[in-house]
């Protein structure tokens, strides 16, 4: 999954721990979503998309690999 969260924490000048805090998770996992090594649940990217007053879907974005098993 392609994310754009290090692109939006920058519009907000904010950093990953500030980030993490904000979702009660560690400024890791932030890192490791922005890294691309995480598989985030639902719930926690409905809480990012929350803080950014955004969509889902302008945060984190499905590519042709995803689809395939």
């Amino acid at each position: 999954m392609k994310n754009n969260l290090k692109v939006e924490r920058a519009k907000k000048n904010m950093t990953q721990a500030e980030l993490a805090e904000k979702v009660q998770v560690s400024r890791q996992t932030i890192n490791a979503i922005e890294s691309g090594g995480y598989n985030l649940s639902t719930i926690l990217a409905l809480k990012i998309a929350e803080v950014f007053e955004t969509e889902v879907q302008i945060i984190f974005e499905l590519e042709a690999k995803d689809w395939k098993k």
